[in-house]
């Protein structure tokens, strides 16, 4: 029976914390036996949104722990507890598996774990996690990295995946169905996280760009080109260009591909349109360059995202 120590840090989100407790705790072995003793870990008390975790255990059950998973803050860049890092970094030293959820991440990359490594974490904290920590290589698009003993998930439910697979590798592909089964999840999730992304949204990043950007919002669906935008923008297409590349790492065709793709997504979502139909609505050339161009942005087909997140009538 493997020891699981969930962290809890003040500010912890619960339900990064639950996910762990729960999966991992109720995980049982073909005779019945239990996969893991689960046990919290932390202060004698940490604020939890609108709860308080007393944890059963001090940070000394690091030192024995088969896998430490770190569970997300609500603000994943206030700083973390010296302590915290120093037993971290000495567990790591000791090849003891350490994984995140959510902004976990975050925690992980204080501690300098992360470096050189491929990571993930919510998509809303990509861009600052790989701001604030050039030297970790972000992956916004998959929900989990397995590195061998550091492992990362993306936000909230991908933490059920990383779980899941966690359990596949200890026991099997069985015992980890059986868990997934309790949980009401599948054991592997077609595609990723990158589904979830909301792209190519105006933020106070772009705000030299606020204008154009607002007219590509409401233009998309035309059959543009880099000589339409610049014209919209007042620039010159070189100029355009620069600008795109310094404020939003991508070219001004890059950016509408973007604004196109969620505006499909949408459609996607709210519509019986069939796909042909979006693809000409939102302004692709045509129906195999929509498919195309989606699949290679979202991970899965337009009628595969359409399954997962169209109600169900």
């Amino acid at each position: 029976m493997q020891l699981v120590a969930v962290l809890a840090l003040e500010d912890v989100i619960a339900f990064d914390l639950a996910t762990p407790v729960e999966l991992f705790g109720r995980v049982r072995l073909p005779d019945g036996r239990p996969g893991y003793r689960v046990v919290v870990a932390g202060e004698e008390s940490v604020g939890a949104g609108p709860l308080r975790i007393t944890p059963g255990a001090g940070l000394d059950v690091l030192e024995r722990a088969d896998l430490i998973v770190v569970p997300g803050r609500h603000d994943p860049t206030a700083p973390t507890a010296p302590e915290v890092l120093t037993a971290l970094r000495a567990a790591a030293e000791r090849g003891t598996r350490i994984a995140s959820i959510c902004v976990g991440a975050f925690t992980l990359a204080e501690a300098g774990l992360l470096d050189g490594k491929t990571a993930t974490t919510h998509w809303l904290g990509t861009d600052q996690l790989a701001r604030d920590y050039p030297a970790v290589r972000v992956d916004p698009d998959v929900l989990y990295i397995d590195s061998g003993s550091i492992l990362t998930s993306a936000g909230a439910s991908a933490g059920l995946d990383l779980c899941l697979h966690v359990i596949e590798g200890d026991y099997g592909v069985a015992v980890a169905a059986a868990s997934a089964r309790i949980a009401v999840a599948p054991l592997h999730r077609t595609g990723g996280q990158a589904q979830y992304i909301l792209r190519n949204r105006p933020t106070h990043q772009t705000a030299n760009l606020e204008r154009v950007l607002e007219w590509i919002e409401e233009n998309a669906h035309r059959r543009l080109t880099l000589a339409d935008i610049g014209a919209a923008a007042g620039m010159s297409v070189r100029t355009l260009a620069r600008r795109f590349t310094e404020e939003t790492g991508q070219s001004p065709i890059q950016w509408l591909t973007g604004v196109r793709i969620r505006h499909a997504q949408e459609l996607l979502e709210t519509t019986d349109h069939t796909v042909d139909r979006i693809a000409d609505q939102v302004g692709f050339p045509t129906t195999s360059n929509f498919r195309t161009l989606f699949a290679q942005t979202v991970g899965v087909t337009p009628g595969a995202y359409r399954r997962t997140f169209r109600p169900v009538s």
